[in-house]
Parts: C-alpha cells; structure tokens; sequence
C-alpha cells in the first residue's frame, strides 16, 4: 500500500507539472490515468485486508478512493465509446463517412480509446458480429453519417462535461483531503494491533473464494449457446435502466480485479503472470465497453424527432454490440472452464 500511495503522489505531482490536464497533453493524460489506477489498487487492498487496518480510516477513505477513480475515469470512457461505435458504423454500413479502421482492426482487433489494439472477441458461433444482409445495407448507410453525428455530438458533450468535473474534482478541497491522507499512508499504514506478523494469504484466498462463488452464480449455460435471444428485448425499450443482464457480469469484472490486486500484495513485482486470468479479465473488459456502447446507442435512438434511417441505424448498431456483449460472455466462459482460479 505504501507503494501504491507513492505512485499515486508521484501521478499527481505529474498531474500538477502539466498543468492539471487543462491542456489535455498527453502527459497529462498519462498522469490522470495513472491516479486512477494507484486509487484504484489502494482501495483494493483496503477492500480484501480490511480486517488488518483500521476501521475507522479504512471506511472513510475507501468511498473516497472510489469517487476519485470513478470520477477520473469518466472522460476516458466517453472517448472509448465513441470510437468504439464510429469504428462499428463504419464496418456495418461501409460507409466512407467514417474513419477507416487500423491495420490492427482490418486483421480483426479493436484499437482502444488508449491507442492500444486488443483482439476482438469471436462470437459463440465462430464468426464476427452480425452484418446487415445486402438489401439492408442501403438504409444502414443513409442513416450512418446521421447516427454517427447524433453520437459524436452528445458523446463529445458528455466527454465535455467530465473533462470539466475531473478539473472541479482535482481542484477541490475533498481531492485535497484524499491526496493528504494518502500522503500518510506512503509513510505510515495504519494497521490494528493484530496485524502485526499476519499472515496475508487467508484474506487474499477469501478474494478468490468471492470471485469463484461470483462466477459460479453467474448463467456460463446461457453464455455457451452462440445466440441469446433475451439479451435484444430491453434493447430499445423506454426504460433507461442498465441491462438487467449485465450486472453480474460487471460484478465478476470487479471481484476478478480485486483478486488480481490482492496477488500483487503477496508477490509484489514478482507476481507470476496468468495468461488465463488476463485473458478472462480482457473478456470481461470488452463486455463492459460493449455493454455501455450498447446502451449509448439505445439512448441516442431515444432523442427526440430523429430520422427514420438514423433510428434504423443506431438500431443495428445497438443490436451489433449486445452480440458483442454476448461473444465476450463466451469469450470468458472458454477461457474460466478451462481451470479453476487458484489462490494468489
């Protein structure tokens, strides 16, 4: 925790040299990131070891670390999802209104909001996501550019609007009495008498027991047939409300982290690298961005007065990243069946 807490002072002393992201440099997009992941680790390890520290400070600064990182995550979702659907209108539609896709997408990867490519996941099937059929592909290509415009216009707002947030949030004296706090813990953990001499691994086994439990519950039947037809009905309903699906999947991403981040506390630098669990964590990782990719498309099919070809469009594109969500289910129900997480 004391080097995670380094890290962090370390983010934000980046942060502060460029300017408190007010110029939005690259530098200054590395530093952010970075506070979110420190944020992220060190509320972790307060969630899992929580029986070693001190009640009192442990449950003050957890919700704090959480709305840190949550808050600082927000800009970098916007842009990852708008990249995400422009880069799906332009492969559903082959439409030349967008931009063309990188080499590392044309040979079947997905390039990130962070500029990094990941492979996309195969659908249950086999194959890649569903495509219009021919006689289709006219409406999805007059309705595109519109749809594409719609989403860049209101994801750019939203991206706005958290760029603006995460400024207020650094800015603030709650972030001020955070970054105390964990200026603190880089010297001093504040441990219960009992800690002393602890032994780590009980509670770190108790964060893959959680997670095994989590993915028992999880439906891996449903997720192993190619099509899941009850994963489309509250697609583009009037209901705003998250996909009553998706919630144990996001919770099992969370759980995952958490024993991964309990790993690095008993091994530190040295933790050995399991492929399976990383593997499993990028399936889960683009279950999520699909899941939120569906939605914003959901939600701009919503607006007000749209086109017919435009709802059309953002209406293949919804429905293109709920199979998306479904291969990254798949995706991760091959990859856990093939051995049971072991402890860290």
């Amino acid at each position: 925790m004391r080097a995670q807490a380094t890290e962090f002072l370390r983010a934000l002393r980046l942060h502060r040299e460029t300017g408190n992201g007010q110029n939005g440099t690259e530098d200054s997009v590395d530093a952010a990131r970075a506070l979110r992941h420190s944020a992220r680790r060190i509320s972790g390890s307060l969630h899992t070891f929580r029986p070693l520290l001190d009640a009192d400070w442990s449950e003050e600064m957890r919700p704090e670390l959480a709305w840190l990182s949550g808050t600082l995550a927000l800009e970098h979702a916007c842009a990852a999802r708008l990249e995400r659907l422009l880069l799906a209108l332009h492969r559903l539609s082959g439409s030349a209104a967008f931009p063309a896709q990188s080499a590392a997408s044309a040979v079947g990867g997905r390039v990130t909001g962070a500029g990094r490519s990941v492979p996309a996941p195969a659908t249950a099937a086999g194959r890649g996501p569903a495509v219009p059929a021919t006689a289709d592909r006219g409406n999805l290509t007059v309705g595109a550019a519109k749809a594409g415009a719609l989403l860049e216009r209101q994801l750019t707002l939203a991206r706005t609007r958290a760029h603006s947030t995460a400024l207020q949030a650094l800015g603030s004296s709650r972030f001020h009495a955070v970054a105390d706090k964990v200026a603190v813990l880089a010297s001093e953990v504040p441990l219960t008498p009992a800690a002393s001499g602890a032994d780590l691994r009980p509670l770190a086994a108790a964060a893959g027991e959680r997670l095994t439990d989590a993915v028992t519950a999880l439906p891996l039947v449903t997720a192993g047939h190619p099509y899941n037809a009850e994963a489309l009905i509250h697609g583009l309903s009037p209901d705003p409300a998250p996909h009553p699906q998706d919630g144990p999947w996001h919770q099992v991403r969370l759980l995952l982290r958490l024993h991964r981040y309990a790993g690095e506390v008993l091994h530190g630098d040295g933790a050995p690298l399991d492929v399976r669990l990383l593997t499993a964590g990028q399936a889960l990782n683009l279950h999520r961005d699909a899941s939120e990719a569906a939605a914003a498309a959901a939600s701009a099919a919503r607006t007000p007065r749209i086109a017919p070809a435009t709802a059309y469009a953002l209406g293949v594109l919804h429905a293109d990243q709920r199979h998306e969500v479904e291969a990254a289910r798949f995706a991760f129900q091959q990859s856990w069946q093939k051995q049971a997480v072991g402890t860290p």
